[in-house]
C-alpha cells in the first residue's frame, strides 16, 4: 500500500516490454492509478485480452486494474509521472512525441539503460535534448531483473536526480518490501553504470560460450569495473557511484543471470554463431550490442584504456575471432594492478 506521504499519483508507463510491465504491476499493488503505454496497437489489444505479457514477461498476470493502451495523448495527458521504459534506441523518438504536451509538472523519470550512437548521449541528456532542461527529471537503474522483480525477490535499485527532494518523493512511491530504493545525485555515473556494464556482460558471455570457469568470469568482472571506473571518471561521474548497486551490484547480476539478454548474446557468440543468426532468435533487445559501439567511441574521445570492451566491439563488429580475443587480452602489455 501506499505509504502517508505518498500523493495520489496517477503514473504512466511508456513502454510495454518486461521491465515497463513489471514496474506497472509492483506499483499498481502499491494501489497507485497506473496506465501501460505500448508502440503497438495490436500487442496492447492483446494485452488487454490476455492479461499476460506472453512475449516480455510470460507467466505473470497483469491486473484488471492496470489501464493498457497505445494512445500516448490518452496516457501523458492525465498522469502525474511518465516511466520512459522504452529500449534506449527508441528513447529519441518516443520523447519527441511528448513535445507537444505540458510537461511544466509532471516528473519524467527514466528507466531505460543505453548511450545514443550518433551523440554519444546518455537517456537523461537526450531527454534534455529534446524537452529542455527544465524538467523534473530522475533515473532508475540497478540489478534488476524484471522477472525476479515481478515475481518479489528481494531487489535493490539507485533513484538518481540533482532534485533530492524529487529523488526521495519516487524513493517513497517505488520503495517496497521486497523493492528497496536508495537514492543518489549522482545521475551521469548511474546511467553510465547501467550502461556499460552491458557490454562487459557481453564479453562474460563469451567467456561461458567458450567454455571457460569461474576464473575467467572474476577477471572479466573485475578489470570491467575498473574500465567502467575509468571512463565515469572522464566523464565527470564520482567514482564511488560505481562501487555501489547501480555499478558494481548491476554488473555482477547482468554478467551472472541465466535472464541477461546480453550474456546470453556473448555466450552464443563464443558457440559460435554470428550476431545475425543470434538477433534472429530474439524476442526482446540486448542493449549492449549497440553501446558496445558507443562506449568504444566515448573511449576513444576520452582517450580513455578501455581493453576489454575493445574486443567486445572487434568481435561484435570486426567479426574478430573470441579465442583470438581473448589471446589478444591475456597477452596485452604487464603492468600493475591499479593502473
Amino acid at each position: 500500500m501506499k505509504t502517508k506521504s505518498s500523493k495520489n499519483y496517477r503514473i504512466g508507463i511508456l513502454g510495454d516490454g518486461g521491465w515497463g510491465t513489471t514496474l506497472a504491476i509492483l506499483l499498481s499493488k502499491k494501489g497507485f492509478d497506473i496506465t501501460l503505454w505500448g508502440a503497438f496497437k495490436n500487442y496492447t489489444e492483446e494485452l488487454k485480452k490476455k492479461r499476460i505479457n506472453a512475449k516480455f514477461l510470460p507467466g505473470i498476470k497483469i491486473p484488471k486494474s492496470i489501464k493498457i493502451t497505445s494512445n500516448l495523448s490518452g496516457v501523458v495527458t492525465v498522469v502525474d509521472i511518465i516511466v520512459l521504459a522504452v529500449p534506449s534506441q527508441f528513447i529519441r523518438r518516443t520523447v519527441k512525441r511528448l513535445r507537444i504536451f505540458d510537461l511544466k509538472n509532471k516528473i519524467i523519470l527514466s528507466v531505460a539503460k543505453g548511450i545514443e550512437n550518433n551523440t554519444l548521449m546518455l537517456v537523461s541528456d537526450i531527454i534534455k535534448d529534446e524537452l529542455g532542461a527544465n524538467l523534473k527529471l530522475a533515473v532508475l537503474s540497478g540489478p534488476t531483473i524484471a522477472h525476479e522483480v515481478a515475481v518479489g525477490i528481494p531487489t535493490t535499485a539507485v533513484i538518481a536526480s540533482k532534485n533530492l527532494t524529487l529523488a526521495k518523493e519516487l524513493q517513497n512511491i517505488f520503495n517496497t518490501s521486497r523493492f528497496r530504493i536508495y537514492i543518489n545525485s549522482d545521475i551521469r555515473g548511474v546511467e553510465l553504470g547501467g550502461a556499460v556494464k552491458n557490454v562487459i556482460a557481453i564479453a562474460c558471455g563469451i567467456s561461458d560460450g567458450l567454455s571457460f570457469g569461474t576464473n575467467t568470469k572474476a577477471a572479466i568482472l573485475t578489470r570491467g569495473l575498473v574500465e567502467i571506473k575509468r571512463l565515469g571518471k572522464a566523464m565527470g561521474a564520482k567514482p564511488e557511484t560505481f562501487n555501489g548497486i547501480s555499478g558494481l551490484g548491476d554488473l555482477v547480476t547482468t554478467c551472472a543471470s541465466i535472464y541477461s539478454r546480453n550474456r546470453y548474446v556473448g555466450e552464443q557468440i563464443g558457440k559460435g554463431k554470428t550476431i545475425k543468426e543470434i538477433l534472429k532468435n530474439m524476442q526482446m533487445i540486448a542493449e549492449g550490442i549497440l553501446t558496445t559501439k558507443s562506449v568504444y567511441q566515448l573511449a576513444r574521445k576520452y582517450k580513455v584504456d578501455m581493453p576489454i570492451t575493445n574486443q567486445v566491439y572487434s568481435v561484435l563488429y570486426k567479426n574478430k575471432n573470441p579465442l583470438k580475443a581473448v589471446n589478444d587480452l591475456m597477452t596485452r602489455r604487464r603492468k600493475e594492478e591499479g593502473k
